[in-house]
């Protein structure tokens, strides 16, 4: 409705002298629902605005989750992990029923992150949360991560607790792919287009092809990789199961350190 999107622009840009902190952060939630991203709103000035005029920890939790929600629709992962530094500090003291929700994305942000040994530290932190599917979820992810199946992944992508885990889950899928990729050239001379295109998990030869042009080569329908300039030949190494290794150590001395 254009009457009520008009009126809530209108809200959000009144001054802290004519819009109270509620009337303000109202107008956050509706953006975090609309399913227009790019509102012609700086929500970063209305949180400013909201942190200046307001004295309710509530109202103040409520606004930095908003902003949360934004940064992720907006694809700004800067934000996102400004804001969510912010949000947790104030669930010391307040309670939200967001709270799973708002951990959960910051989990999926560490992922994203490679970051496994504060993804850990993190969820030590969780007591109540951990039953929830917002919680679950990230944690599931990051099992199938560690397995290194593209497939095993992707097919989580049909399980997301929320649309806003979306953006973390299609950048995961390209790091997936990408390290999947590494592993098969260290691990073959050659390989069938269609095994590694359900290996890389495209749904084309096409796209397989199209995927690294400039560095692999293509002779009779076959993937042509590098040969190894010392060592065993790639024909003697148990190909799957050293990319499952690989993926696997490299997560769990991450982890270590």
């Amino acid at each position: 409705n254009n009457t009520i999107q008009y009126k809530y622009i209108h809200i959000i840009r009144m001054s802290t002298a004519t819009a109270t902190p509620q009337q303000l952060l109202e107008g956050l939630q509706r953006q975090v629902s609309s399913d227009d991203a790019a509102l012609d709103v700086d929500y970063s000035q209305i949180l400013k605005q909201i942190l200046l005029s307001n004295s309710d920890t509530k109202i103040t939790t409520a606004a930095l989750e908003c902003c949360v929600l934004i940064a992720v629709k907006q694809g700004d992962l800067e934000a996102f992990q400004r804001h969510v530094s912010l949000v947790k500090a104030t669930y010391e003291n307040v309670e939200s029923d967001k709270r799973a929700w708002i951990l959960g994305l910051n989990l999926m942000y560490l992922l994203l992150m490679d970051n496994p040994s504060e993804f850990h530290s993190e969820l030590e932190l969780l007591q109540e949360e951990l039953q929830s599917s917002y919680i679950q979820f990230p944690v599931l992810l990051e099992q199938r991560l560690m397995l290194g199946s593209y497939n095993d992944v992707a097919a989580l992508q049909s399980q997301l607790p929320d649309p806003s885990y979306g953006l973390f889950m299609e950048s995961l899928l390209v790091t997936v792919r990408d390290r999947i990729a590494d592993c098969l050239e260290g691990a073959y001379r050659t390989l069938s287009l269609e095994a590694a295109r359900k290996m890389l998990g495209f749904a084309t030869i096409q796209e397989l092809e199209e995927y690294r042009a400039d560095d692999w080569i293509i002779e009779n329908g076959e993937l042509c990789f590098q040969p190894p300039t010392v060592g065993r030949k790639a024909t003697d190494v148990p190909s799957m199961k050293l990319i499952a290794q690989t993926l696997s150590y490299a997560t769990e001395l991450e982890r270590i350190v």
